[in-house]
């Protein structure tokens, strides 16, 4: 079972501001609960003139309560209160002589109870292509300000497969059992004999699909206000405008006066995000 969701809409942005502000977007007053991002790849490929990206980041979020009753917070490494951290692994790349970006996201845990890959395509429309203002740099103050005709298409997919109970599922028949309710051994089961006793395979899966279908839609809104921020401070400020704000945010969910620690490695903020000097 597969839940997809789609969604069209546009940024009143030039596509080479857009991609900056994509690399740019954490943190932001609606991504508090992203703690870290890490570049551990980057590649420019001479020939084609597109550069790719890989990124990590580390996510903090409050579990539905929905999910909470269905499974078991040992299952999820939450919290009492539901509280959970994961990491998602970001790819994107971009061709900005061609004017699109590409980008997919999903996250490294919790797969076995649901895989969650979000792709973006950014695309700047064909009438502006060949436009003289679309393709400057567009970092310095006020470079934005001839720009406010120009926009940039995003067109968004996600798609949520939840394969919990499917091993389980599998063993059964193959040892010629008819249903996943039967105990097991197997390490990776969600919990002992009797969880899925009310359940069968497929509607735990279509639950927890829709559960995460509905937060998914929930979440595209916020994303790109995040991303309309970051965009309005480059069309008044500039990269240096942005970076303030980077900072202001910053300090606002973590604390001027408690630098933020990552989850592991007890690494500084310093450490973690983007050189301002």
């Amino acid at each position: 079972m597969v839940k997809f969701y789609e969604s069209n809409f546009d940024y009143n942005y030039p596509f080479p501001a857009v991609t900056l502000a994509y690399f740019l977007r954490y943190p932001n007053p609606y991504s508090t609960h992203v703690l870290s991002t890490d570049v551990i790849d980057r590649r420019f490929d001479s020939e084609t003139q597109r550069l790719t990206t890989t990124r990590l980041h580390l996510k903090r979020s409050k579990l539905p309560p929905a999910i909470l009753k269905l499974l078991p917070r040992s299952l999820l490494g939450a919290s009492a209160a539901g509280d959970s951290q994961a990491y998602i692994l970001e790819k994107s790349i971009v061709d900005v002589k061609e004017g699109w970006m590409e980008t997919e996201s999903r996250n490294l845990e919790w797969t076995g109870v649901l895989s969650v890959i979000e792709k973006q395509v950014y695309r700047r429309p064909a009438d502006l292509i060949n436009s003289n203002i679309g393709g400057r740099a567009l970092v310095n103050k006020g470079l934005l300000e001839d720009a406010h005709n120009e926009r940039t298409d995003v067109t968004t997919y996600v798609t949520l497969q939840s394969r919990l109970g499917e091993k389980i599922w599998k063993r059964r028949t193959k040892n010629g059992g008819s249903s996943p309710t039967s105990s097991s051994s197997d390490d990776e089961a969600p919990a002992k004999v009797g969880f899925f006793k009310s359940w069968t395979a497929s509607s735990m899966q279509r639950s927890i699909e829709l559960i995460g279908l509905r937060r998914a839609e929930g979440s595209q809104p916020k994303a790109k206000e995040g991303m309309t921020i970051v965009l309005e401070r480059l069309r008044q400020g500039g990269l240096t405008c942005v970076l303030d704000g980077m900072r202001r945010d910053r300090e606002a969910a973590f604390g001027p006066q408690s630098p933020f620690k990552r989850a592991f490695g007890g690494r500084s903020e310093n450490e973690l995000n983007i050189r301002e000097d």
